[in-house]
């Protein structure tokens, strides 16, 4: 079975005999493997037939650069947009501001644009202007770009660009990137003509323009408002002792202009990427050359997709005659490119791409929820209320029309579903096929992410979106006809409170429990790239013991090996009737190795010597927590089990130290836990289900990357 999967089952057996008063009810040796085997070799030939043409066919030296013909728009992507050697630093995508309250030249915009950079300066420099604080004097120049804003739309960004250097938004060279008309700058311009600067907007704005000028704002409580009071006694769900499988994948961050030889270990984001050599003729050391699979510090290439995609039959045990159930793809598609390398027909070729490989390898529907990095610019989606869904509420809706029409080509969404999700920032709710006593409900989770600067709109009101409002609809009615939920979004609304907005998450947590554990049977996030799980209880937490756990947020692992991780992804077997978690399978593949792979194919793809990459089972969550929680082996995995895990931390922090181990999917890289400083952080960040709890556990031990 490998040396790993001995190692978890002894760490198993060691923790149950630690706490011999408690013995066990499970045992490791009754785990049953989901696949025909547990570890995977990939063939090392690249399978061509998943594309039908190549502009470039895969080979020892160079990424494959496939022909993509895009079914919803009808049009084939030329190879100028993912040419390794030829990177974009501007698009032809359009430029949206918002519309200006006068009718003035275009002389007087520049002189507007100009007076109102002098002021913001002299307000920061003076101190008798704007106030005693840097907080204050942040607010009074808000109000003052506000004035650019609104009268001159189209001369901010060159204005917010001036300010960037002088103070120091961002790096002095990625000023003109983040804020330049290429980048943002327009979405600025219509932010700040919207916000309410001188309330929580401005907070906001001014502490994600620059983390040490205003106090990150703490929660201001909106009590959520539902149908009907939750049910004294609600029934509860019974299984149906029937299993199906279900797969989650998420973070693949696909790089189709990863440059296979380019340094690898860069200290700029991002690496393996082609680079220019230099006009002296003299050509750069390589410190760690690119492998044909990947690196720890770069994104996918479409050798290391596929691969992955190679091994998920023989793992799981699932294939085209006997898929899964369905499958869950938590977010974000798309490399982590530089602002003004993307493009809309970016963002559509790699979906395109990545959901023609999936559907090659996986059968049944897949059920998705776009991720920050699924759109242009990345982390941002403006609500539809910015102008009563005019041409600044719609200006995304490219993109949810656009994936949502994938998702019904594929037949993974009824073409209804589709249209809502086309309409509803590419978020939707259905029943899979053959279960509609479950409700799967996805969410746009960048309408409360911390990164998204449109998110800070309205920052009193956490429903601005109406995405809150359209979650509660939907959980109501799935209580009214006695269905069971899961919620699949992309960013956890909890860990350790650096990505959800303090009020949303709190908003999402008055969901959660009003509406668990007898609708909402599970919640599945992505975004952090690793392996994590988070608990939320009854009274948004302020009891966190197991009588009071309500429901678990599985945070499924990346694809990616982005930064310092191994590749990997999840299997559940879910009981049917009650849709609770039975067992959970996470494989995983040694990013280290691939630097021994670069040889093993030939020119056009094929397999030479050597072999492509393993992909193994990393651990069993039942064998590897049950024992050490004295769990019963016909118990669900689910919030009362999770809570137990975090018991037996406390009192082994061996267990600590494998959790942290397996978040990083067991990566040579990835960061330790071995202080009780750690273990105590880590258990916080696990009861944590919304961004004020992780706030109050101690920082610098959320992310092991």
């Amino acid at each position: 079975m490998g040396l790993l999967w001995c190692a978890v089952m002894a760490m198993a057996v060691a923790l149950a005999f630690a706490h011999p008063q408690q013995p066990s009810t499970y045992h490791p040796d009754d785990v049953t493997y989901p696949g025909s085997v547990t570890v995977f070799t990939v063939p090392a030939a690249f399978p061509t037939s998943v594309f039908s043409s190549y502009y470039v066919k895969p080979g020892p030296t160079n990424q494959p650069q496939p022909v993509l013909y895009d079914p919803v728009l009808n049009i084939t992507f030329p190879f100028n947009l993912t040419d390794p050697k030829h990177v974009p630093d501007s698009n032809d995508d359009p430029v949206i501001f918002p519309q200006p309250i006068a009718n003035i030249s275009d002389a007087t915009g520049e002189a507007i644009a100009s007076a109102a950079v002098s002021e913001i300066s002299r307000i920061f420099k003076s101190n008798n202007v704007g106030g005693s604080t840097t907080c204050s004097k942040c607010i009074a120049a808000l109000a003052v770009g506000q004035m650019v804003a609104r009268l001159a739309p189209t001369h901010f960004p060159s204005g917010m660009v001036s300010l960037c250097h002088s103070l120091k938004f961002s790096t002095y060279s990625s000023c003109e990137l983040t804020y330049g008309p290429n980048g943002s700058g327009a979405s600025w311009a219509q932010i700040l003509a919207k916000a309410d600067v001188a309330g929580l907007d401005g907070k906001y704005i001014c502490s994600y323009l620059h983390k040490n000028v205003c106090e990150y704002p703490t929660v201001t409580s909106a009590k959520a408002v539902f149908p009907k009071p939750k049910p004294k006694k609600p029934a509860e769900p019974r299984r149906s002792g029937k299993k199906v499988k279900v797969l989650h994948l998420s973070d693949l961050h696909l790089d189709p202009r990863y440059s296979v030889g380019s340094e690898a270990n860069c200290t700029s984001y991002m690496c393996c990427r082609y680079s220019e050599p230099p006009a002296n003729g003299t050509v750069p050391e390589i410190s760690v050359s690119a492998p044909l699979f990947g690196y720890y510090k770069c994104d996918s290439p479409f050798y290391l997709a596929l691969a992955a995609l190679q091994s998920i039959g023989p793992l799981t045990g699932t294939s085209a005659k006997n898929p899964p159930a369905f499958s869950l793809y938590t977010g974000d598609l798309i490399a982590h490119d530089d602002e003004n390398q993307a493009s809309r027909a970016y963002v559509e070729a790699t979906e395109v791409a990545i959901w023609e490989t999936f559907k090659a390898y996986i059968g049944g529907p897949i059920y998705t929820a776009l991720g920050n990095h699924d759109t242009t610019p990345a982390d941002y989606e403006a609500p539809h209320a910015i102008d009563n869904n005019s041409t600044l509420g719609s200006q995304f809706s490219w993109n949810y029309a656009h994936v949502s029409s994938l998702w019904a080509h594929y037949n993974w969404l009824p073409s209804s579903v589709a249209q809502q999700a086309s309409t509803h920032y590419a978020a939707y709710a259905v029943s899979p096929p053959h279960h509609p006593n479950l409700k799967i409900i996805t969410l746009n989770s960048d309408l409360y992410y911390q990164h998204n600067p449109f998110a800070l709109l309205n920052a009193s009101n956490p429903d601005y979106s109406g995405m809150f409002s359209c979650l509660i609809t939907e959980l109501q009615a799935a209580e009214d006809a006695g269905q069971r939920v899961w919620i699949v979004a992309h960013i956890p609304t909890g860990w350790d409170g650096g990505s959800a907005l303090p009020n949303s998450a709190d908003y999402f947590y008055q969901i959660v429990e009003r509406y668990s554990p007898h609708v909402i049977a599970n919640i599945f996030f992505g975004h952090s790239h690793e392996d994590q799980a988070t608990i939320y209880y009854r009274n948004n937490g302020t009891a966190q013991t197991r009588e009071e756990a309500l429901v678990t947020g599985w945070v499924g692992p990346s694809l990616t090996p982005l930064q310092n991780l191994n590749s990997g992804y999840r299997m559940y077997e879910v009981d049917t009737g009650s849709w609770e978690v039975m067992e959970a399978f996470t494989f995983y593949s040694d990013v280290g190795s691939y630097t021994n792979l670069s040889s093993s194919v030939d020119g056009e793809g094929n397999g030479g010597q050597g072999e492509g990459p393993v992909f193994k089972l990393e651990y069993s969550t039942r064998a590897t927590y049950g024992p050490a929680v004295n769990w019963p082996s016909d118990a669900p995995l689910n919030a009362t089990f999770w809570h137990g895990v975090t018991e037996a931390m406390e009192r082994n922090r061996t267990l600590a130290e494998l959790f942290t181990q397996y978040q990083g999917k067991s990566s040579a890289k990835s960061k330790k836990c071995e202080t009780e400083e750690c273990t105590k952080a880590k258990i916080c960040y696990m009861r944590s289900g919304s961004t004020a709890l992780g706030k109050q556990c101690k920082q610098g031990y959320g992310s092991v990357q």
